[in-house]
């Protein structure tokens, strides 16, 4: 009877003989195992870059919109005909809802908003940015992480003080600053006087006392922010509201917050909650990492094909050597371990360089392949290797296990008359 030592030594030799067809199966299982490393670690840097980017918004925020009334269909077909203005909003969100809201259990806050589309004129040069007038104490609320370049002020109760983010300051792209600390910039809005149709330009001269530096929030990344007074006045509002920002006073409250304000408006207010989008970014690239995962399964699954027919054929060539090696002793079980363990010998080789191979080949699809994704780099957890480790190796023994068993059911006497 062989012991544990004999086995591998024979099984390693078995290998050596063979090395051409023992490295391309070797190989098979290696790049299985490389592309489950890989894709791994990509799908897990996206998960995480997405987790960051909206817990800049803090989960217990809910943001508040009203539902539009719907319209009939022109003669072509579409909403309304030529200069049909937009349908009217189901409801106005003005003090008298902000207060009824505010009033709810659990919410700890609530930030009213106008937002508009308007032309910023800075010295000889303008440019189109989006405006969120709120009170801008509050911004904090909203982002937490977020942070003011040096010399910046904050003047809430100054209607004619602005802050602007980071890239509006300093556009993508561009050589020179389009607005700086202290700099007063004419910022105009076109609208459409709802008295007689005719389109008006309501324009006002601001100051910037304030940089935003990005925080990968993208409410406010890109953003030019005003006060509510100031907003209220260049933007013809009359204190109607665009949006929103209903804070719970802790994310275990959101849904509980949502309930109250459906119960209380129904469909005609919508609801957003960062803990939703999170959760369909989640299910979005669960189901990508579940798609590119199964190519390399499939892989894995080619690779193990492979194993089965290397071994398939050492069992034909060695047919006289199994039926020696039965003649001087050695039992079923010890055939079935000499196969076995070189399938096990293939696994550990494949799997091990297999999981090198994907480190690098996931840190170069991602540099490569995944446009800006330079900042973040694939991750690799110790959990998820030795699980690729082990669906590896034991895939490769599942594999031989029925050449093993073949091997070990071969009499010796026919074993010894094979040519």
């Amino acid at each position: 009877m062989l012991n544990i030592k004999e086995i591998f030594i024979l099984s390693f030799e078995s290998l050596s003989d063979r090395k051409v067809r023992s490295i391309l199966t070797i190989l098979m299982v290696m790049v299985g195992s490389a592309l489950l490393v890989a894709v791994g670690g990509i799908g897990a840097s996206f998960t995480d870059a997405f987790s960051k980017q909206f817990r800049n918004l803090a989960p217990n925020i809910l943001f508040i919109s009203s539902s539009q009334q719907a319209q009939d269909q022109g003669p072509g077909g579409g909403v309304g005909g030529a200069g049909t203005p937009p349908p009217a909003p189901k409801i106005t969100l003005n003090a008298a809802i902000v207060n009824r809201i505010h009033s709810l259990p659990f919410v700890s806050d609530v930030i009213p908003t106008y937002r508009a589309s308007v032309t910023v004129q800075s010295q000889s040069e303008s440019k189109t940015d989006s405006i969120l007038s709120m009170d801008p104490q509050k911004l904090l609320v909203i982002a937490p992480t977020l942070e003011y370049s040096d010399g910046s002020t904050l003047q809430p109760n100054n209607p004619a003080s602005m802050i602007v983010a980071q890239n509006v300051a300093n556009p993508p792209g561009d050589a020179n600053p389009f607005l700086v600390l202290g700099q007063s910039a004419k910022v105009s809005y076109s609208f459409v006087d709802s008295t007689t149709g005719q389109q008006k330009e309501e324009s006002k001269n601001f100051i910037v006392t304030g940089i935003i530096k990005e925080t990968g929030n993208p409410t406010i990344d890109g953003a030019i922010v005003i006060n509510l007074q100031a907003g209220n006045s260049l933007l013809q509002k009359s204190g109607k509201f665009d949006s929103l920002f209903v804070i719970a006073q802790t994310t275990n409250f959101v849904d509980i917050v949502e309930q109250e304000i459906r119960s209380l408006y129904g469909n005609n207010i919508g609801i957003t909650t960062v803990k939703a989008i999170l959760k369909t970014i989640e299910q979005f690239t669960g189901q990508i990492n579940a798609f590119l995962n199964s190519i390399a399964i499939i892989s894995l699954v080619v690779g193990a094909v492979g194993i089965i027919t290397t071994l398939y054929t050492a069992v034909i060539e060695r047919t006289r050597e199994i039926g020696t090696l039965k003649a001087i002793g050695a039992q079923n079980s010890d055939i079935l371990a000499l196969f076995l363990v070189e399938a096990l010998l293939i696994g550990i080789f494949g799997a091990s360089i297999g999981l090198l191979a994907g480190i690098g080949f996931g840190y170069g699809l991602s540099a490569t392949v995944v446009p800006g994704n330079g900042s973040s780099p694939p991750i690799y957890t110790a959990n998820d290797m030795a699980r690729v480790w082990m669906i590896s190796v034991g895939l490769s023994i599942v594999a031989g296990v029925v050449p093993a068993l073949q091997a070990s059911r071969l009499l010796p006497v026919q074993a010894l008359r094979s040519q």
